[in-house]
């Protein structure tokens, strides 16, 4: 029962009404800024923090031999591991066959380490080998799987988060990578380094067949569907030694806080962009289901920053499956709605272009660009010099980085969906196979202040090793690609964009302008 009922006046005496209304409006938006400013004081705390983990971690002895020395025959060492991803502390199974008696696993992180650009973590000791059993071949989607037996669990007790390379040396001498991400328990505060696995997986022709091509050479044999449940072409890792490692090694040397994370998590984890600085898609990262471009999208509107280091971003819409050893290890892409089976019950979910039927969503989008021309070669070449990112890199209009732009590149979508805020930084004379074109590379702004930029070549991220990329890159296009991006990382890591470099829209005017 009440005070006021049991005929008492209200505890506190007789204070009046209207001036505990003005206590409590005064009170209430003192305790709110303390809150506020409590909650800012805190993640501030937790950035440092975390730059200063990641500055000691860089801080310790690299080790310079990670690198393959010798890949061997083609199946004399390989192996793949049952997790895409773990979080620190986690284990994973790795899956090797080898023609050797034995072989042993070694685990580095890559990242700056003084210019060793990786550092090892764990070795394991002499495992007995054998020849695992000959790819299996799903008969209606093409799917190569390697049904194999374990080999040895790893462990990642004190691993840091970070992308990692598995070496395999065989006791011939033989090497091949196993990549694993140890993902970042959550994005908070940090920019989200993403892996895309997808992409790799796409073009992975282990067993015979990838997403593009089967046994005849050709796409009428090509698989609609491929599994994680196999080892990597090649040397294991050429998809991300070649668009990825150096971008990451710059990152981990610019020092601001890092999360890293895949393809699969950013469409199996929810949380993984809430509080996020930025979202960094690295060189190739082509393969997106409906689930990681919402994400994106919604991580954008509110306030995390984007930044594509490629070209043909997004391109390719997917879905995910599982495979006997779990959720998300199979990538479906028919490229093609009507052999999609989906068609019949949610053609919103079939797997092709993006930009095409039966309900074109155009990349650009959310790149603000799109996918315009394969091979594509030519000089980046800089239209806006005072670009906030291009400061200081002493270009002017007109300024060219020959081989900079391929073998894959971006322009400017005449038809749209275009952002109203976007701001075309670099028009590009390039050749397409044989024609003349233009690739653009681009930046916008939204509401949420989020700021969006795409270099609109997928030979960014390798340009940044100079001479060593080839295609004519030089070491003004190395000091360029890896300026830009030392400053774009620096700027996504310390909040949204758009709010201290709003873009300049001057897309209109191109899109006025004849072709």
């Amino acid at each position: 029962m009440s005070d006021a009922k049991k005929g008492r006046p209200p505890r506190g005496g007789s204070f009046p009404r209207a001036l505990w209304a003005t206590v409590v409006l005064v009170v209430l938006p003192v305790v709110v800024l303390a809150g506020a400013c409590t909650a800012s004081r805190h993640s501030a705390t937790g950035r440092s923090g975390a730059a200063a983990a990641q500055a000691a971690e860089n801080a310790k002895p690299g080790t310079p031999d990670w690198r393959i020395r010798r890949q061997g025959a083609e199946h004399e060492i390989e192996g793949y591991a049952d997790h895409v991803s773990v979080q620190p502390g986690g284990s994973f199974r790795l899956f090797v066959s080898t023609t050797t008696s034995g072989f042993t696993a070694e685990a580095f992180r890559m990242g700056w380490y003084g210019g060793a650009q990786a550092r090892r973590v764990w070795r394991s000791g002499q495992v007995a080998g054998t020849r695992q059993a000959a790819p299996r071949i799903d008969r209606t989607t093409r799917t190569v799987s390697a049904p194999w037996r374990p080999s040895l669990t790893v462990p990642t007790s004190g691993w840091p988060a970070g992308s990692y390379l598995i070496r395999l040396t065989a006791a011939s001498g033989a090497q091949r990578y196993v990549p694993v991400t140890v993902r970042s328990p959550n994005g908070a505060g940090r920019v989200v380094v993403l892996n895309a696995t997808t992409t790799w997986q796409a073009y992975n022709m282990w067993g015979g067949y990838d997403l593009y091509k089967g046994p005849s050479g050709g796409d009428s044999d090509r698989a609609y569907a491929v599994s994680f449940d196999r080892p990597y072409d090649k040397d294991g890792a050429d998809k991300f030694m070649l668009y990825e490692q150096p971008a990451i090694a710059l990152a981990e040397k610019v020092g601001v806080p890092l999360a890293y994370a895949t393809d699969n998590d950013l469409h199996a984890d929810p949380r993984l962009l809430e509080g996020a600085r930025g979202l960094l898609s690295l060189g190739h990262d082509e393969y997106w289901s409906s689930t990681m471009r919402q994400r994106a999208t919604q991580a954008r509107d509110r306030g995390v920053n984007i930044a594509f280091l490629g070209a043909n971003a997004v391109n390719r819409h997917i879905r995910f499956g599982g495979t006997p050893l779990g959720a998300d290890r199979l990538v479906i892409c028919y490229k093609d709605a009507t052999a999609d089976p989906m068609s019949r019950t949610d053609p919103a979910e079939t797997t092709q272009d993006w930009r095409l039927p039966p309900k074109p969503r155009p990349e650009s989008d959310i790149i603000g660009i799109q996918y315009m021309c394969f091979p594509a070669e030519g000089a980046f070449t800089v239209s806006e010099p005072g670009f906030w990112l291009f400061r200081g890199t002493g270009v002017r209009a007109g300024t060219r980085f020959p081989g900079v732009v391929g073998p894959e590149a971006d322009a400017l979508n005449r038809a749209g969906p275009t952002p109203p805020t976007l701001e075309i930084v670099a028009h590009s004379p390039i050749t397409c196979g044989n024609s003349p074109a233009v690739a653009n590379a681009s930046y916008y702004t939204v509401r949420s202040g989020a700021g969006v930029f795409a270099t609109g070549t997928m030979r960014w991220v390798c340009a940044m090793r100079g001479r060593a990329c080839g295609h004519g890159v030089d070491d003004a296009g190395r000091a360029f690609t890896t300026q830009v991006t030392g400053t774009l990382v620096r700027a996504m890591a310390a909040g949204p964009l758009g709010r201290g470099h709003p873009s300049r829209p001057n897309s209109k005017e191109l899109l006025s302008a004849p072709k």
